[in-house]
């Protein structure tokens, strides 16, 4: 399973990518704002997780924008933390 995590604190992006490769699940993220077009690096994933209280409205409404239309989940969390992120994961692994 693919997971694009969009927000967070950018000194937790390396736990981040650890604890989703602890559950086997391939991870991309984007803490800052990205330049340009979003496509091209989100890709088509399965699951998107947004910590909304870590991010621009305007960032949370171009990553929609890129996966409006596709099977891809989206889950809202507002706290940016291990735990929170945990918690989604456990949700949908298998």
């Amino acid at each position: 399973m693919s997971v694009v995590i969009v927000g967070g604190n950018e000194c937790m992006e390396r736990k981040y990518k650890d604890l989703c490769r602890k559950y086997k699940f391939d991870v991309k993220t984007f803490i800052k704002p990205v330049n340009g077009c979003m496509k091209n690096k989100i890709g088509n994933p399965d699951l998107m997780i947004f910590f909304t209280g870590c991010m621009s409205h305007k960032m949370a409404h171009c990553a929609l924008a890129e996966v409006k239309g596709s099977d891809t989940t989206v889950e809202r969390v507002k706290s940016a933390s291990i735990s929170s992120l945990q918690r989604v994961l456990e949700k949908y692994a298998k």
